[in-house]
């Protein structure tokens, strides 16, 4: 087989097409979540309605991640990413003719579907092209495109809300995401090791199971639910605690507090560089307490020490993130692309589920309720991480022994 290696052209190509190909699906999928005190204003719904107009996004996302995921295994890896971005970006600038919320909803329903053609084949794409020994770096620069991308939509989104209004946010997401479709159609090598297999539904549907019957894996996909359920869950509601006393901060400055989503993309990187130097085991667990003390952090009053927090638990975020995702591709003997969408299709319904949920924490206690709520996913992430490398350590010790 012939892999993409580090230091070579096609290894640079590739990796800045999908990392324009995660911009375009964060930029588009997240361009919401700043505007819920808008929504929550001028269609006079609650915080935890609001945030339906991602978590329905993301519900759509997980479910239909499962078939993209079996389709790219017969049609193709580039073909089907090349769709979605392309879809993903007309329909934001739908968005901004939306006549109501009740039809925003359901744009952002047929745009979730649109999403999924991007994450879990991206992933298989690198799993199967990429030189083992670069996956790390590889997966960590694929990562940092989601977190450049979710920065971009959420800054651009409350920009244009302040000086304009978020319509022209939408058209102005839309257009640019057509623009970075197109590089990515160029720039993205064809795949070398990519065997098609004829569409086969029921076999596929087969093959998902036998990927739920591993246990490593079960904590894995554990792992992405409750680390996504968490980290959004506490940038839905960030807005509403800046923008109410005594911050009282306007939705420009309130887009630009993601800014700190740029430590994600140095951490995914860095992550990726030091499993595989380190090995994934510790770096996971340490990146997973990152997030945790980060969290406890955005407690206090002070303005300073929360967005210090909020530093701090983007940072174990985006880096835990790229261990577990680069974790799923590797241990994964087969069907890789579908092992992804397994990972995948849990990040994202924890998302939803944690991204709404979290709403009535919030109506009910608070920022404080919030963070109880963030806090306890993330122990059960913790608890997962170290039930995993028990199961690593066996099947390591097993294998040693069937050698000798």
């Amino acid at each position: 087989m012939s892999y993409l290696q580090r230091g070579t052209k096609q290894f640079k190509l590739a990796n800045l097409a999908l990392f324009a190909a995660g911009f375009i699906t964060f930029a588009n999928l997240y361009i919401t979540q700043p505007l819920f005190p808008q929504f929550s204003e001028q269609y006079n719904v609650s915080p935890a309605v609001a945030s339906l107009s991602l978590s329905l996004s993301t519900v759509a996302l997980s479910i239909s991640l499962l078939l993209f995921g079996s389709l790219s295994e017969a049609w193709g890896r580039k073909r089907l990413m090349t769709f979605s971005i392309f879809a993903a970006s007309i329909l934001t600038v739908a968005l901004a003719f939306s006549p109501s919320f009740e039809m925003l909803l359901l744009l952002r329903i047929a745009q979730g579907f649109a999403f999924a053609g991007v994450p879990a084949i991206a992933m298989a794409y690198l799993g199967e092209e990429v030189e083992p020994s670069s996956l790390g770096v590889a997966m960590g620069l694929y990562i940092s495109g989601n977190s450049v991308g979710g920065l971009a939509g959420r800054i651009i989104m409350g920009t244009m809300t302040d000086f304009f209004d978020w319509q022209v946010g939408m058209i102005t997401i839309g257009l640019l995401s057509l623009a970075v479709s197109a590089y990515f159609v160029w720039a993205l090598p064809s795949s070398k090791n990519f065997i098609a297999r004829q569409l086969n539904f029921k076999a596929l549907t087969k093959s998902l199971f036998i990927h739920l019957k591993d246990p490593g894996l079960i904590c894995l996909f554990g792992i992405a639910f409750t680390l996504m359920g968490g980290f959004v869950t506490l940038y839905n509601y960030i807005g509403y605690k800046l923008l109410g006393s005594p911050y009282n901060l306007s939705p420009g400055i309130v887009g630009w507090i993601f800014i700190v989503y740029l430590v994600g993309t140095f951490s995914s990187t860095w992550f990726g560089s030091l499993s595989d130097k380190f090995g994934r085991q510790k770096v996971l667990l340490t990146g997973i307490c990152i997030m945790l003390t980060g969290a406890l952090l955005t407690l206090p009053v002070n303005l300073l020490i929360k967005i210090i927090g909020i530093v701090i638990f983007t940072f174990g975020f985006f880096g835990s993130h790229s261990i577990a995702s680069g974790w799923v591709s590797s241990r994964a003997v087969k069907d890789k692309a579908q092992a992804s969408s397994l990972y995948l299709f849990a990040y994202y319904f924890g998302s939803s589920v944690g991204g709404t949920t979290g709403g009535f924490f919030w109506s009910s206690w608070g920022w404080n309720g919030v963070i109880a709520f963030i806090s306890a996913f993330l122990i059960t992430s913790f608890t997962l991480a170290v039930t995993l490398i028990v199961l690593n350590r066996k099947t390591e010790t097993l294998e040693n022994h069937l050698q000798y």
